[in-house]
C-alpha cells in the first residue's frame, strides 16, 4: 500500500478496507455453511455410499471378503457342529480361516467354479424337463 498523505487517502483507504472485509467475511460465511452442511451424517452417508457405488473393484472385494467368510463360518459349522472336543473346534477353526482365506484370495477362480456348478445344476434340470 501506498503512503497516505490526507485525510481523504485515510478515509478511502478505510472504505477499501472495510469493503474488503465485507467480502471476505462473506465468503467465509459460505464456506462455514458449505462445511456445515457437508458434515451433516446424511450427507457424509450419502457421500460414502456414492464412493462405494462408483467403485467396482472396492464392490467386488466386498463380496468376495463376504462370500470368504460365510463360506469359512458354514464350513466351521458344518464339520464341528455345537458338539465336539477341543480339538475338534481348533481343527474347524483352522480349517474355516483356511476357506476363508481360499475364497478371499482367489475370487475369479471361485466365481469360476461356482458358474460351472450352477451350469451343471441347470443343465440338470433342462435334461430332465
Amino acid at each position: 500500500m501506498q503512503n497516505i498523505s490526507s485525510s481523504r487517502e485515510l478515509k478511502d483507504a478505510i472504505r477499501q478496507l472495510e469493503e474488503k472485509q465485507a467480502v471476505n467475511g462473506q465468503l467465509l460465511k459460505e464456506q462455514f455453511l458449505i462445511i456445515v452442511e457437508s458434515i451433516k451424517p446424511v450427507n457424509l452417508i450419502r457421500s460414502t455410499i456414492k464412493d462405494v457405488t462408483s467403485s467396482p473393484d472396492l464392490i467386488s472385494n466386498i463380496l468376495s471378503t463376504t462370500l470368504g467368510l460365510t463360506a469359512g463360518y458354514l464350513t466351521n459349522k458344518t464339520l464341528v457342529r455345537s458338539t465336539g472336543g477341543a480339538l475338534k473346534k481348533l481343527l474347524g477353526t483352522v480349517l474355516q480361516f483356511g476357506v476363508t482365506s481360499v475364497f478371499v484370495r482367489n475370487p475369479d477362480a471361485v466365481k469360476s467354479i461356482g458358474q460351472s456348478i450352477i451350469q451343471r445344476f441347470l443343465s440338470k434340470k433342462a435334461d430332465m424337463a
